[in-house]
């Protein structure tokens, strides 16, 4: 008589909580989840928290992607345009004003471009904002949580392949203070995340200020995007995907 061996998939997954970057990781992650959470801090889940807790719903679309207006149109949603240029757009401080029941097709290159690609497993956005409560309706929904940093596209550079993922730190950020607050055992990576959040908990908004992202949305006239998304625990909105799109 042999022993018997565990698979593949419980040989490679035997903890509760998992940390992976991007679409790849959330791929690889999918298929062993119970809940899916995404983290783009500057700006999708931030800007998601803000609607929603608003009382708007809002839909996810790929980035740039043609059909966006076409499908706004068909369900009597606004489409969100680039900051400053619509009402609203990507920047959270747009939807400070938000109307309840307000329909917005929200695309993002991050975010919203991984949000559809989590299928029918349970999926969160979160953020600084709201990452204590998000945690919780996340372990209410199920056991083993994915936390997906969703990262950032390096620019059209002659040596960097533009849709390539650049690592962001305030996602990193993010997927730990979610992490930090769940309960269940953790992958190397999961806990690594999670001292990282501990280690900047006390300087949020100068490291996200200080960050790629948010000395780009500095320099273009959005600090106060930045300042918002550096917000802990302010928030008790709980995104989740239903159908297509986020709500209360």
């Amino acid at each position: 008589m042999t022993d018997s061996l565990p698979s593949h998939a419980e040989a490679r997954v035997p903890e509760d909580v998992h940390c992976v970057w991007g679409l790849h990781g959330l791929q690889a992650v999918l298929p062993h989840a119970d809940v899916i959470v995404v983290v783009d801090v500057l700006s999708f889940s931030t800007t998601v928290d803000v609607a929603v807790s608003r009382g708007a719903i809002i839909y996810s679309w790929r980035w740039k992607d043609e059909s966006a207006q076409p499908f706004a149109d068909s369900i009597g949603a606004v489409l969100a345009g680039p900051r400053g240029s619509t009402r609203y757009s990507l920047s959270p401080c747009s939807f400070l004003d938000a109307e309840a029941g307000a329909k917005v097709v929200l695309p993002s290159p991050n975010g919203a471009t991984l949000s559809p690609a989590t299928g029918n497993v349970p999926t969160f956005a979160a953020c600084l904002r709201n990452a204590r409560t998000t945690a919780c309706a996340a372990e209410a929904a199920g056991r083993r949580i994915g936390v997906v940093a969703a990262g950032e596209l390096w620019p059209d550079h002659a040596h960097v392949h533009p849709h390539a993922l650049r690592p962001a730190l305030e996602d990193w950020l993010g997927a730990g203070a979610v992490v930090a607050a769940l309960a269940g055992s953790r992958s190397p990576e999961a806990q690594a995340a999670a001292e990282a959040w501990e280690a900047a908990r006390s300087s949020i908004e100068e490291r996200l200020l200080a960050c790629t992202s948010g000395r780009e949305l500095v320099e273009i006239g959005y600090a106060r995007d930045v300042a918002l998304a550096a917000e802990y625990e302010v928030s008790t909105t709980t995104p989740r995907l239903v159908d297509g799109a986020y709500g209360a």
